[in-house]
């Protein structure tokens, strides 16, 4: 039964992929996706940070997007957003992974993010922040990076295939994608308001 379970939060959005030929998931800000069986996951990161980890054993893996490192100021407007940050968003996709049987001792992990990718982050880089994060909470936690993109001046698009561990990224250096646009503008108003609110 356990062998075709999957995880998910928010309900990302399902579609089939023409290209890749095969069913896929697609992750927004705060949510993310574990699955046992064929399925690919695919985001588009600007400053956000994507962990992809699976149990390279029995090919159970996941993803998650998050917008910041940590909640800076808790109320009852972040405690429905939790997953948006880095240190709920990866404590909730390693406690699925070990409850669909992955084993930590098997983990292996793939990120990608923490663009630059508008001016007007100079005093606050939160790419910076959250590629940093990253970096930091898997070597706490003993989970090996296999592969990184991280930091730089672009945004990417990531798919990631859990069952082998495949990752095709595409960069993004272009950034005429309103909705890309429009996350950061949200990072801003995220920030503005655990700051200052």
């Amino acid at each position: 039964m356990a062998h075709n379970a999957e995880r998910f939060t928010d309900a990302p959005t399902a579609y089939f992929d023409p290209y890749f030929q095969r069913a896929a998931v697609k992750l927004l800000p705060g949510q993310y996706y574990v699955t046992s069986g064929e399925t690919m996951i695919v985001t588009t990161l600007g400053s956000c940070v994507a962990a992809c980890v699976r149990d390279r054993v029995s090919g159970i893996g996941g993803m998650n997007h998050f917008m910041l490192p940590a909640v800076i100021r808790a109320d009852q407007q972040t405690a429905k957003t939790f997953t948006r940050y880095g240190q709920q968003a990866m404590q909730t996709l390693l406690e699925t992974l070990q409850r669909m049987g992955a084993k930590p001792a098997n983990y292996e992990a793939k990120v990608f993010g923490g663009g630059k990718v508008m001016d007007g982050f100079e005093s606050c880089d939160v790419g910076t922040q959250n590629a940093r994060f990253i970096e930091q909470y898997m070597a706490l936690h003993q989970i090996p990076i296999v592969s990184r993109d991280l930091y730089q001046d672009y945004a990417r698009k990531v798919y990631f295939l859990p069952q082998t561990g495949e990752v095709q990224m595409r960069r993004i250096r272009r950034l005429n994608n309103t909705t890309i646009i429009e996350r950061e503008k949200e990072h801003r108003s995220c920030l503005s308001r655990q700051v200052v609110g």
